[in-house]
């Protein structure tokens, strides 16, 4: 069995020389690891300068340190929801990622702290999206807002935001699509969905932007931020498929450059197998500490 980043990691760091090689070999492994040609640098460059300001000389020591340097390039965020007030998360990510079973274990989530919550079928593109989330619904036991295949994704959510209001509902989930005939349609799409909701919530607040995406797929989750970030700005990310080997390099990646955080990841296939994302937990995984 392939060994993991951190597991690579913990051995690079068991070599006891802390001469140029090792730094060298540092860079190559950081870069392996989709933590992206720059932030490598950084990172590299920052554990040499600081391991000699500390006489770093164990293994311990040097993953401690690793573990500082890159605590400052990663963050995890907490969700608060307006009381008394209609919130949405708008819910991002390309096919195939998990988004609408993301979706439903948002909902139980929510519901298992006593929120109303409702889902808004806003990926109109594919009729299967509209399906598989009306699903969802009936299992998670949550009104869903829906129209046709087809259909106005602004006008679903803006039917959504409405009815949610009526009823007083207090979080709506939409969900959006992943894919369009090419990448400009998509990002238009989107920034006429996020004009939609920011002209019917009651504050800034309310509206939070969710991008999910597989743990396991590296530079492309890289992309994908990069994306729908320059679209209509990501508030942060949600980690599907959290429970595999994934390296993690790339969340490094996404946090140092686009400054996006982590709010939840998820670590199974039922509905209760979503958690906030622990960032000490994961820096402990990435180098190896645990």
């Amino acid at each position: 069995m392939k060994k993991t980043f951190g597991a690579r990691l913990k051995a690079l760091f068991g070599i006891k020389t802390f001469d140029e090689q090792f730094f060298e070999k540092l860079e190559d492994m950081l870069i392996e690891g989709d933590l992206g040609a720059k932030t490598t640098m950084e990172i590299s460059d920052a554990v040499r300068k600081q391991a000699k300001i500390e006489k770093s000389t164990s293994s311990q020591e040097l993953q401690q340190l690793m573990k500082r340097v890159l605590a400052t390039k990663i963050e995890a965020y907490q969700p608060e929801l307006v009381s008394g007030a209609t919130n949405i998360f708008l819910i991002l990510g390309v096919n195939g990622v998990g988004k609408t079973t993301t979706i439903a274990k948002l909902a139980v989530y929510y519901q298992e702290k006593g929120n109303s919550v409702i889902m808004a079928a806003a990926d109109t593109f594919r009729a299967a999206a509209i399906d598989q989330l009306e699903l969802h619904a009936e299992r998670t036991q949550c009104r869903i807002i829906k129209q046709g295949h087809g259909a106005d994704p602004g006008a679903v959510i803006f039917d959504a935001i409405q009815s949610a209001n009526a009823k007083k509902d207090n979080l709506v989930l939409a969900d959006t699509a992943g894919r369009m005939h090419n990448k400009e349609n998509l990002l238009r799409e989107l920034q006429k969905i996020d004009k939609v909701i920011k002209s019917r919530i009651l504050e800034d607040a309310c509206y939070q932007r969710f991008l999910v995406i597989d743990a396991t797929t590296g530079q492309n989750g890289v992309s994908q931020a990069q994306l729908f970030h320059q679209a209509i700005g990501i508030d942060a990310l949600i980690l599907t498929k959290y429970d595999s080997a994934a390296k993690g390099g790339s969340l490094i990646q996404i946090g140092d450059t686009l400054k996006i955080p982590v709010a939840f990841v998820g670590i199974g296939e039922r509905y209760t197998d979503l958690k906030p994302f622990d960032k000490e937990e994961f820096l402990d995984t990435l180098v190896g500490i645990i």
